[in-house]
């Protein structure tokens, strides 16, 4: 069962720079508070084999495809004396991990041997028979006595290496005994894409996470669109008076152990979906999980896009086409699927640099919540040379969980932009409030 690791001490409030500008760095000249550089990768995984039921039946791998696309990462320092790190910030994630294995191609690795702090967990230890019960794979023992642990994710990468203990330094703050993954082995399905960052950070609820091991009780991250840049706050309310009041759902616990369900994902219950106002007649069953844990709404700073199960899929699919015809020209290739799942593209003149207006928005609807994804979170520009003739190809931004083998809906980053998103582990809930994140940086007193 996965729990939360709290701490009396009170906590400081960190403020880190969330930039969205592919291959560049964004720093703060003039910080009022301890604010730190995140820079966008091309990074983008779907963690967690027991939402795959495709792995279980054997179906062919060509649905697991996932490829690569925008993240977002937290530079930080390791080890004593400190190394610096790049990890990409992911809430779909329990384990952090590092490289610890210098190969070609890696740009940058976290040397143990350099460390004065460095600790491996042996597997004897109590720590690793039973604080990793929430990891996916279930550890091992290496041949030396040491808890090994592996990390799958959808497009078929994994990795592995040594369960170890670490000092972790966010800001001003020093967590010695971090519990984290040291890899030195695996397999990529994109080494180039990811041989730019040195790991990843997970922040779900699980209680080898990030989050847990510092002991925040939540944490927010607003996400500016691409070419500006927003913040992430650790520690804290988000009550702020330019801020509007957030509006709350709570989180989806099930303790029974599920094949297909993820207990430490932060999910929440999606009702409905609506295009424009029209709500679409998807029966409620539809969002429900079923009995063996398939159909849960997870919220997801790790996958770009977000994903809807087959009879949800289909009726926002039909009722979109439907409302935009006249406005959007659809690309006729049924043999078209952009990252495995989204077989809804268009084209529009290559001249536009946004897609057409009055596209009309969809709202998903949460218990107490929603969230409305309108103008250009609904398509995106498939990157060059994608083109047919004059015209690019957008796609919508919504793609089909099945085609890719995933039982569940999964709500992405993209479609978190401009959406102040609160994080409350301690109230078992997540808030939600429309504002323009490069002006919350503004407002925070970030130089964005």
């Amino acid at each position: 069962m996965a729990f939360s690791i709290r701490h009396s001490v009170s906590l400081p409030l960190f403020i880190f720079l969330i930039s969205l500008l592919p291959k560049q760095h964004c720093l703060s000249s003039k910080p009022p508070r301890q604010i730190f550089a995140l820079k966008t990768e091309t990074h983008q995984r779907i963690p967690n084999s027991r939402l795959f039921k495709t792995l279980a039946a054997g179906s062919k791998s060509d649905k697991m495809l996932f490829h690569h696309n925008v993240s977002l990462t937290v530079s930080l320092t390791v080890g004593s004396p400190p190394q610096a790190v790049t990890m990409v910030l992911d809430t779909g994630s329990e384990l952090s991990w590092l490289h610890c294995r210098k190969t070609p191609g890696l740009n940058s690795t976290f040397d143990p041997l350099a460390s004065k702090s460095y600790a491996k967990v042996p597997c004897a230890s109590p720590t690793c028979r039973t604080r990793t019960r929430d990891l996916s794979i279930p550890v091992s023992c290496d041949p030396a006595k040491i808890c090994h642990v592996t990390v799958s994710y959808a497009d078929a990468t994994s990795i592995e290496g040594s369960l170890a203990y670490e000092t972790f330094r966010i800001g001003s703050m020093t967590r010695p005994a971090t519990l984290f993954g040291c890899m030195d082995s695996g397999f990529s399905s994109n080494s180039e894409e990811d041989a730019k960052s040195t790991g990843l950070m997970g922040m779900n609820r699980g209680s080898l996470s990030f989050i847990n091991q510092m002991g925040y009780p939540k944490f927010s991250y607003c996400i500016s669109s691409l070419g500006s840049s927003g913040v992430l706050l650790l520690g804290g309310d988000a009550s702020f008076s330019w801020l509007k009041p957030l509006r709350y759902t709570p989180m989806v616990k099930i303790d029974d152990p599920l094949p297909y369900y993820d207990r430490v994902a932060y999910t929440v219950q999606l009702e409905g979906i609506k295009v424009n106002n029209k709500t679409l007649p998807v029966p409620e069953s539809v969002f429900q999980p079923d009995h063996t844990g398939a159909g849960q709404t997870m919220v997801d700073s790790g996958t770009q896009f977000t994903f809807l199960l087959g009879d949800a899929y289909t009726a926002l699919r039909t009722e979109f086409l439907a409302q935009t015809k006249g406005i959007l020209r659809v690309l006729d290739d049924p043999n078209y699927v952009f990252q495995g799942a989204m077989d809804l593209c268009y084209l529009i003149e290559s001249t536009r640099t946004v897609p057409p207006p009055g596209l009309p928005g969809v709202t998903l609807m949460f218990q107490g919540a929603e969230m409305t994804v309108s103008g250009e979170k609904l398509l995106y520009r498939v990157p060059e040379p994608t083109v047919k003739g004059r015209d690019s190809v957008w796609c919508f931004t919504f793609g089909n969980s099945e085609l890719l083998g995933i039982e569940a809906f999964v709500i992405g980053h993209h479609h978190q932009q401009n959406v102040w998103m609160e994080y409350d582990l301690a109230g078992s809930r997540i808030g939600i409030a429309e504002v323009r994140c490069d002006d919350a940086g503004r407002q925070l007193g970030l130089h964005v």
